[in-house]
């Protein structure tokens, strides 16, 4: 039977190498992007295949693997994990490295020697794994290499040809550009991630309240974004709360963030004032400094308790979700705010403060979008889900509001990032 054509072979690799592209295009997490890559290249260019991902430090980082048959899957984790580098094996491994070409091994020992396999089930594992041939390709991309695609051949299985040498580099420069994003991706999630927690401080102990705060990142395939809360004892003994969400994701939201979280805490300290006051001047900050930040704010007052046990809650929104309260007897009540400005527009308007009364063992909560648009419903579907979510929740601390809330609405996690903050003014 006569085999394919030149034209035919082409169009099949061409195929195959768009194939490569699609599967690898929608990937964020560099794990999961190695662990295609192997599956990908098994069983068209070898019988088994790994992926390693180094390390910044150009240790060992990721190791993916395939195999042809799935039963043998468990003898190339074996082998992974027992295996000791001979010499041979680091000279091709910095060889294909270094060079950013590939390096074909022809004949794989089948006896290699206690130096790189140990006795016992690790030795059974590589016997039954039968390598005869391998090809390491480097994985590249912007000028560096930082891993090295292994595809392996077994039993009689002739050594690579040219044809499958080319095709696999290309195989792996295709790789190489999604892992290496992904590793770009993932030191910056890294680093947004831990800029927000940072910053995202405990809330202060204050006597006759409860304050509990939450803060839950995106999934894993989306950035944390610039969600945040504080809650500041101020001089004259009133408590500010407060809660944001800056526009954007990464590290650029973190930042904006950063900046916007301590200029509130800080103007509100120094002049203590009403939250509507406290946002103008927090606009007149970011409007003279140029920031280009924008961003949904909420901030409240609570002020030292009257004689009967009462505290005024006087709040003000720029843009945010309004505050909800929740008392004893489980009625939960929205506290509608006005749709005033968001926070850096630049737009001239008066903004207006709004009050009500908490009674002992009433909580009043401060969520971010994250909490309200899951699964991207609309905003007052969302908020109807949130007083639902509330009810039965009267009279229980701070904390355990939080969690419940967190299991009710999203136990299975979010693709935005949540805060929430809520105070609980102790029973007499």
């Amino acid at each position: 039977m006569p085999g394919p054509t030149a034209e035919q072979a082409e169009h099949d690799r061409v195929r195959f190498l768009a194939g490569v592209t699609d599967s690898l295009a929608e990937l964020l997490d560099t794990g999961a992007a190695a662990d295609r890559l192997a599956r990908l290249v098994v069983p068209r260019l070898a019988d088994w295949a790994t992926v390693t991902v180094l390390a910044g430090d150009g240790a060992p980082g990721r190791t993916a693997r395939a195999h042809r048959d799935p039963g043998l899957l468990a003898d190339v984790d074996t082998y992974l994990a027992g295996r000791v580098t001979a010499p041979r094996d680091q000279v091709a491994l910095t060889t294909a490295l270094r060079s950013g070409e590939p390096v074909r091994l022809d004949r794989v020992d089948p006896d290699l020697g206690p130096e790189s396999l140990p006795e016992g089930a690790v030795r059974e594992a590589w016997r039954r794994l039968d390598p005869s041939s391998s090809l390491l390709v480097p994985l590249q991309a912007r000028g560096s290499a930082f891993g090295v695609l292994s595809l392996v051949c077994s039993g009689d299985r002739p050594p690579h040809t040219p044809e499958e040498v080319d095709l696999a580099m290309e195989a792996a420069r295709r790789g190489a550009l999604v892992l290496d994003n992904t590793r770009r991706y993932g030191r910056q999630l890294r680093v947004a991630e831990t800029l927000q927690h940072s910053l995202l401080t405990p809330p202060p102990e204050r006597e006759g309240l409860e304050i509990a705060v939450r803060y839950r990142p995106a999934g894993s395939h989306a950035l944390v974004g610039g969600d945040w809360y504080d809650a500041v004892a101020q001089p004259d003994g009133a408590t500010l709360l407060v809660i944001g969400d800056v526009t954007g994701h990464g590290v650029e939201a973190a930042a904006a963030m950063a900046q916007l979280r301590s200029a509130v805490r800080t103007l509100a300290y120094d002049s203590p004032d009403s939250p509507a006051r406290t946002l103008d001047r927090v606009d007149r900050v970011l409007s003279g400094l140029h920031t280009g930040t924008l961003a949904t704010a909420l901030v409240a007052r609570l002020e030292l308790p009257a004689a009967d046990g009462g505290r005024r809650l006087r709040w003000s929104s720029a843009g945010h979700l309004p505050p909800l309260l929740v008392a004893p007897d489980a009625a939960v009540r929205v506290l509608s705010s006005p749709a005033e400005r968001l926070l850096g527009t630049q737009e001239p308007a008066r903004r207006s403060d709004q009050e009500t009364v908490l009674r002992p063992g009433d909580t009043v909560l401060l969520v971010t979008d994250g909490l309200v648009e899951v699964g991207r419903q609309d905003v007052d579907t969302g908020m109807a889900r949130l007083v639902e979510a509330l009810r039965g929740l009267g009279g229980l601390p701070a904390d355990a509001v939080c969690d419940r809330l967190l299991t009710r609405v999203v136990p299975d996690g979010t693709d935005d990032d949540i805060a929430a903050l809520a105070v609980r003014l102790l029973p007499a």
